[in-house]
């Protein structure tokens, strides 16, 4: 399963990724798309974020079963911290 959230997105972001995924609340979109199409739809969001945020959780080999890619404005960030990935606050 894959997790995707949205904070202060363009609306075209969201209409797009409702092609592919089912948008539950406003701005967490949550699906199965192949890791081709998930590669693609974060490329996607990557480069049109702009001054928003966007988080995509997906399944990964670890310990916890999944890993978490950010992009956008530093709101929060994943860190690796002894094998876990943990959430920090940008201070500002």
């Amino acid at each position: 399963m894959t997790v995707i959230v949205l904070i202060a997105a363009p609306e075209g972001l969201r209409g797009h990724l409702t092609r592919w995924m089912v948008e539950v609340n406003v701005g967490v979109f949550v699906g199965n798309p192949s890791r081709r199409i998930r590669d693609r739809l974060w490329e996607l969001l990557a480069t049109r974020i702009g001054d928003g945020q966007a988080v995509l959780v997906e399944p990964a080999n670890n310990e916890q079963g999944w890993t978490v890619r950010t992009a956008g404005r530093d709101r929060w960030r994943p860190v690796d911290y002894d094998g876990l990935i943990l959430s920090a606050r940008s201070r500002r």
